[in-house]
C-alpha cells in the first residue's frame, strides 16, 4: 500500500469515528493476585491469577445496592467491567466474589478488603476507573515465605532454686614465709630482621569478553506485514503463529472472533474495523515481546483490546489507529528485523 493510500485509509477511519454516534460508557479495570504468603499484601512471591470472578458494586447513602456487575479475570489476571451510560462510580467498590477456576492453581480463598474505584480520566463521554490490586489466598501459605517481623518470643525456662552452701570448717592462718628477691633472667640480644627479596610484578589481567548483543533492549517497531514473512519467523517469542487469539486476548476476543482463529490469520485481517483492530493489536502484542522500548507493554496491549471491544465502534477505530501508529514507529523508530539463519 502506497503512502497516499495509507493516508486515505487513515482519513476514512478518522471520518468514520467522527460521524459515529456518541455512546457514554464507564469501565472499571484492575488485577487479582494470589497472596501466596497469606500476609494480606503484595510481595515478590505473588502472581496474577485467571478465572477469578470480581464484582463491582454501587450503594446509596443508606447502604442499599443500586448497581452491580460481575466479570472474570483473563489469562493475565486482569478484569474489565463495563457500565452503560457513563454513571458516576465514585462511591462504588470492587471485590473478589468467587474463586471460580482459580481453585485449580490452589489459590481459592478470597482475601483482603474491597477496593474503592478511582477515576483515571474522562474522554469522549467515556470514563475510566481503576482499583488497587485484589487478593486471593491459598489454603496454606507457601513454605519459603519470609518470617514475620514480630516473632513470638521463645518460652522462658524456669530456674531451679539455689541449694544452701555446705558449712566448711575455718582454716588456720598460714605462717609467714621469708621474702626472697626475684631473679631477673638475662635477655638475649635481638636477632637481625629477616627481609624477603622483592617479588616480580604481576602480569596484566586479560581483557574482559564483550557482552553478547541484546536485541530486545533496542527500540524496534515492525508492521504486521513483517510478522507474516517466513524469513522473520525466529522473532516470534512466547507464542507461535498457530496460537489462538482467544488464548492470548481472553473471553471478549473469543466472543468477537471465535475460538479457532490463529494469530497468523489475525495478522491478515482487512476491511472491517474489528479485523483492523485485531490485526494491529496482535502486531503490537508481538512488538511488545520483541522490544522493551515499544510504547505498549504486553499487558497494556491486552487491556486496551478489552476496553475497545467493550466500547463503541468509535473506540474500536481509535484504538486500532493508536496501535497502527505505534507499529509504524511514529516515523522515528525502524524495524530491526534481519533474516533468520
Amino acid at each position: 500500500m502506497g503512502r497516499l493510500q495509507q493516508l486515505l485509509f487513515v482519513s476514512l477511519l478518522i471520518f468514520a469515528a467522527a460521524i459515529d454516534g456518541t455512546q457514554g460508557d464507564a469501565m472499571v479495570t484492575g488485577t487479582v493476585f494470589c497472596d501466596q504468603c497469606k500476609d494480606g499484601q503484595r510481595s515478590w512471591f505473588d502472581y496474577p491469577i485467571s478465572g477469578v470472578k470480581v464484582k463491582v458494586t454501587c450503594t446509596d447513602s443508606n447502604g442499599q445496592i443500586t448497581m452491580s456487575r460481575e466479570e472474570t479475570t483473563n489469562w493475565f489476571g486482569n478484569y474489565a467491567v463495563k457500565f452503560n451510560g457513563a454513571p458516576d462510580l465514585s462511591g462504588c467498590f470492587s471485590q473478589v466474589s468467587d474463586s471460580g477456576q482459580s481453585s485449580e492453581s490452589g489459590c481459592s480463598v478470597p482475601a483482603g478488603p474491597a477496593q474503592k474505584l478511582r477515576l483515571m480520566f474522562r474522554f469522549f463521554d467515556m470514563e475510566m476507573y481503576a482499583t488497587d490490586s485484589l487478593l486471593s489466598q491459598p489454603a496454606q501459605p507457601m513454605s519459603n515465605c519470609p518470617k514475620s517481623t514480630n516473632p513470638v518470643p521463645a518460652p522462658v525456662t524456669p530456674v531451679p532454686p539455689a541449694q544452701p552452701l555446705p558449712v566448711v570448717a575455718p582454716v588456720p592462718p598460714a605462717q609467714p614465709q621469708p621474702v626472697v628477691a626475684p631473679v631477673t633472667p638475662a635477655i638475649p640480644p635481638p636477632s637481625p630482621a629477616f627481609r624477603l627479596p622483592p617479588m616480580p610484578p604481576l602480569p596484566p589481567l586479560p581483557p574482559l569478553p564483550s557482552l553478547p548483543p541484546a536485541p530486545f533492549m533496542e527500540a524496534s517497531a515492525c508492521p504486521s506485514k513483517s510478522w507474516t514473512m517466513p524469513e522473520y519467523k525466529c522473532y516470534w517469542r512466547m507464542v507461535n503463529p498457530e496460537t489462538k487469539v482467544a488464548v492470548v486476548f481472553g473471553s471478549l476476543a473469543a466472543r468477537r472472533y471465535g475460538t479457532d482463529m490463529t494469530l497468523m490469520q489475525a495478522l491478515q485481517g482487512r476491511g472491517d474495523p474489528y479485523r483492523t483492530l485485531l490485526r494491529e493489536g496482535v502486531t503490537s502484542f508481538l512488538n511488545s515481546y520483541n522490544s522493551l522500548q515499544f510504547p505498549y507493554n504486553t499487558i497494556g496491549v491486552i487491556q486496551h483490546m478489552d476496553w475497545a471491544l467493550m466500547g463503541s465502534t468509535r473506540s474500536v477505530l481509535l484504538t486500532g489507529l493508536r496501535f497502527m501508529r505505534a507499529n509504524s514507529g511514529h516515523g522515528t523508530v525502524n524495524c530491526t528485523f534481519t533474516p533468520c539463519k
